[in-house]
């Protein structure tokens, strides 16, 4: 199979799903992520130009550890929103690309405006990118497949309806998650939190609720058409 998976920034993924890919990997499927913007006003030491380049290199390096293609849809933070149709064609353009079997993005009800404005443009795009006549970088239409949402940040809000079992994974995806020095440090140093244990801990609590040592949760979108009757998750 193949597998998109969107997120506003570029350790957005591998907070919430990383384990999940990494697992899509083993069973033999091409995954992508794409970052929607840049993450380049996630500091405040670190100017935005810098930033940019800096969270753009440790993305790759994350997505190289579990054998995942990266790419960028080239916004910068708070360049995306609802309604923006240069942001939606562009993710028609990475559907039509990615050719996904299904796709995995941001929770529609999250704690901030990237990742609340990706959700629904992934879902007007998943559509979009199906019309035949919409013009597009690519010609094929995409097919419409089934979404599924990931957790928010400390699971705030989220009531997940399918859990992945992680517990092989949870090395790796915290491995990928410390890719992202710039985030973790300042964290550590500004804010006093240790982000790669919080995110073992989310991991860890979703275990519990499944009946594993480790696991992420996904909530399916559930709208006419975007239903299927098999397991797509690993």
């Amino acid at each position: 199979m193949r597998v998109l998976a969107i997120g506003a920034h570029p350790d957005d993924i591998e907070i919430a799903c990383s384990g999940t890919l990494a697992k899509c990997v083993k069973r033999g499927d091409t995954v992508i992520v794409c970052h929607v913007s840049s993450g380049n006003l996630g500091h405040v030491v670190i100017p935005p130009d810098e930033l940019r380049v800096i969270r753009a290199n440790e993305a790759k390096k994350a997505g190289a550890m579990a054998g995942i293609e990266v790419i960028s849809a080239g916004f910068d933070d708070l360049e995306i929103f609802d309604n923006n149709k240069e942001a939606r064609d562009k993710l028609v353009d990475i559907i039509k690309y990615a050719n996904p079997d299904f796709i995995i993005t941001h929770n529609p009800d999250d704690y901030m405006p990237d990742h609340t404005a990706v959700s629904r443009l992934v879902f007007d795009a998943s559509f979009t990118a199906t019309l035949p006549n919409y013009e597009s970088k690519y010609k094929e239409p995409a097919k419409l497949v089934p979404i599924y949402y990931m957790g928010t940040l400390a699971g705030v809000n989220f009531n997940p309806t399918e859990f992945v079992d992680i517990s092989e994974e949870i090395d790796l995806k915290i491995n990928m998650l410390e890719c992202h020095e710039s985030q973790l440090v300042w964290m550590r140093e500004h804010d006093g939190i240790d982000f790669a244990d919080m995110v073992r801990t989310c991991s860890r609590y979703r275990g519990y609720q499944c009946g594993a040592e480790y696991a992420e949760g996904f909530r399916q979108c559930q709208v006419y058409l975007k239903g299927t009757t098999k397991r797509l998750l690993p």
